[in-house]
C-alpha cells in the first residue's frame, strides 16, 4: 500500500531568510527595501512575534506593477 499524496500550499507570509530563496533576492537587498519604504509596512510586510514577515502575494503584485 502506499502512502498518500501531501500536497502543500505555499505559506503567504515568510521570514526575510525565505522570501530571499523564494524570490531570488539576497536578506540584505530585502531589508534595504524595507529601511528605504519601497516595500511598505502593513502592505508588503509586517511585524509579528518579534519578526520581520513579508507578505509574497504583495510583492508578487509589486512586480507585476513596477515599471521599466
Amino acid at each position: 500500500m502506499s502512502d498518500p499524496a501531501i500536497l502543500m500550499a505555499p505559506a503567504r507570509f515568510v521570514r526575510i531568510r525565505l522570501a530571499a530563496v523564494i524570490m531570488g533576492l539576497t536578506e540584505k537587498a530585502i531589508r534595504r527595501k524595507i529601511e528605504r519604504g519601497v516595500w511598505l509596512e502593513g502592505k508588503h510586510w509586517r511585524r509579528a512575534d518579534g519578526g520581520i514577515y513579508i507578505d509574497t502575494k504583495a510583492v508578487e503584485k509589486w512586480v507585476e506593477l513596477a515599471q521599466g
